[in-house]
């Protein structure tokens, strides 16, 4: 499947998803993003690609990020998204490109790290306040991601996303350096 076969396939669940969830008819939904009735039928039935702008507007109307309608549906605690499997939102003949790595629905801080491990390395966290997600992206080597004691082996080129409110470690199990992007999402104070 091509990557704009597979951001069409995306979009168009997504957006059935959540249209349905915030139960907006395609009348309801078209007025709330200024979308025409018929682009979002033929989105939902993934028989058009529609414009950066389209797709913000009806990410707006839905009160989701633009992340959360074109990433793929969420999945258990830990959810790993392949190389192939994350969306190149567009290219050039020169090589340059933009590609949605992974991606959740969050508020409150947002912190982003940038992590090296050498081999045999590793670090721990305790857990943080419950609504706390992490998200990261191994750019070289290969990582061991343990959440509640299981392990997922990350190789470069590889995201994740998890629930950050449970102990939680990276390790550097390889003969090579890891090198990774983390962000991490806080709930606000309450």
């Amino acid at each position: 499947m091509s990557d704009l076969d597979q951001l069409t396939q995306s979009l168009a669940r997504n957006l059935k998803r959540w249209r349905n969830e915030r139960g907006f008819t395609l009348d309801a939904l078209a007025a709330r993003a200024g979308v025409s009735r018929g682009m979002i039928i033929q989105i939902e039935q993934a028989r058009t690609n529609p414009s950066v702008g389209t797709t913000v507007k009806l990410a707006d109307a839905l009160g989701v990020s633009i992340t959360t309608l074109l990433d793929y549906e969420q999945g258990p605690q830990v959810r790993l998204v392949p190389p192939g499997q994350a969306v190149r939102m567009w290219s050039t003949s020169t090589g340059s490109q933009t590609t949605l790595l992974v991606g959740t629905e969050a508020r409150g801080p947002l912190e982003l790290w940038s992590y090296t491990l050498m081999p045999g390395d590793g670090t721990a966290s305790d857990p943080h306040p419950d609504g706390t997600t992490e998200l990261l992206h191994v750019t070289e080597g290969t990582l061991t991601l343990v959440v509640e004691g299981e392990e997922h082996a990350l190789p470069a080129g590889t995201s994740a996303v998890f629930e950050g409110n449970v102990p939680h470690a990276y390790r550097n199990d390889g003969e090579r350096t890891v090198q990774m992007t983390l962000a991490v999402s806080i709930p606000p104070v309450r």
